[in-house]
């Protein structure tokens, strides 16, 4: 014997069913986030974010690049709410093909230095920096005079002829840096300045930051150019040889004296589609909060880019960097002059 049911009471109850879901969905707290943050303990900040908020973080890892190429395919499709990138120039790539949004927050702007956030417009800021690094010249003192690499333009010094050491030019810890220089310098000098350093090389740029420590210790080169986390990781490595390579050389945090030393920021931005742009906002919030600044610059060897805060990094003290001199010059301002600075590049011969 075969049970009837009402058409009408199986739809009633199947639309009951999805209704639920729906409202389930609805109220599942979310935020896709794509990062270019490949630390361990990043993932203590995202999980207290969770426990704290109840907003579910579904995370994406990939480069930088690689990120980039990602939401320029998926277009109005992406699921991303917040980006993480690791350099200033990265961050103004992907700003400048419209990949982000602006936002405005109150919390933000009392938190973070304007200097290390994307120019304001009307509508907002783009992207924001929460952790900073600072590009150090590191120095063989068997061979060159601390007084000698006191500030980047003495790089360029024919003094330092055949000793100067990078990774690429085009690099974007470097495009970074390069651009503040022509910035300060003007474009005529800047150039001028760049052509000086490529004069001095001891050998044709490659490798990473590392590397260039390394070669300085090996006697290579004279001169290197690191970020300090690089230096920061050698100074704490349980390997003899980092140790030993750190005890050869010396670091410089350049620019005391007149406009401070380089820095660079790993920073967020909302995606342009985001579609939980409330919770993304949210985030950005708690990444300027004492506790994720804290794992921000002690989990990888950075400064906190809030304002007044002090870390406990006995590797940033040992290296002389927990009260520097910083560079001042706003890295949206600094931004702008990218492409410029690639073409210097080009005609200087610094690849």
């Amino acid at each position: 014997m075969h049970t009837l049911i009402k058409l009408p009471i199986v739809i009633a109850t199947a639309v009951a069913a999805l209704t639920v879901q729906s409202q389930a969905v609805a109220q599942e707290k979310v935020l896709n986030l794509y990062s270019a943050r490949h630390y361990q303990t990043d993932e203590v900040m995202y999980d207290t974010f969770t426990k704290t908020t109840g907003i579910k973080i579904n995370r994406v890892d990939a480069d930088d690049a690689g990120i980039v190429a990602r939401l320029r395919a998926e277009g109005a499709a992406s699921p991303a709410d917040v980006i993480l990138l690791v350099d200033a120039a990265r961050m103004a790539s992907a700003d400048s093909q419209g990949l982000f949004q602006p936002i405005k927050s109150a919390k933000l702007d009392a938190a973070i230095p304007a200097n290390l956030r994307a120019t304001p417009t009307a509508e907002g800021v783009t992207w924001t920096g929460f952790s900073t690094r600072a590009r150090v010249i590191i120095y063989d003192p068997l061979r060159v005079k601390a007084a000698d690499v006191a500030t980047y333009d003495q790089l360029a010094d024919p003094k330092l002829k055949g000793m100067v050491c990078t990774r690429s030019g085009s690099h974007p810890y470097n495009l970074s840096l390069f651009a503040t220089v022509v910035e300060r310098l003007g474009d005529a000098e800047g150039e001028k300045w760049l052509k000086g350093v490529v004069d001095n090389m001891a050998r044709a740029p490659k490798g990473g930051d590392t590397d260039q420590i390394k070669a300085v210790a090996s006697g290579e080169c004279g001169v290197a150019l690191s970020n300090t986390y690089y230096v920061a990781r050698l100074m704490k490595s349980s390997k003899p040889e980092d140790r030993a390579v750190m005890e050869k050389v010396r670091v410089v945090f350049p620019n005391q004296g007149t406009s401070g030393t380089h820095v660079n920021i790993a920073g967020a931005a909302v995606a342009k589609h985001a579609k939980n742009r409330d919770n993304a906002i949210q985030f950005m919030e708690f990444l300027s909060s004492p506790f994720a600044q804290d794992y921000f610059a002690n989990g990888n060897n950075e400064f906190p880019a809030v304002k007044g805060l002090k870390i406990a990094n006995p590797a940033i003290k040992a290296m002389g960097g927990d009260n520097f001199k910083a560079e001042t010059i706003p890295l949206g301002v600094v931004a702008k002059n990218m492409t410029k600075v690639q073409q210097m590049l080009d005609r200087v011969g610094y690849r």
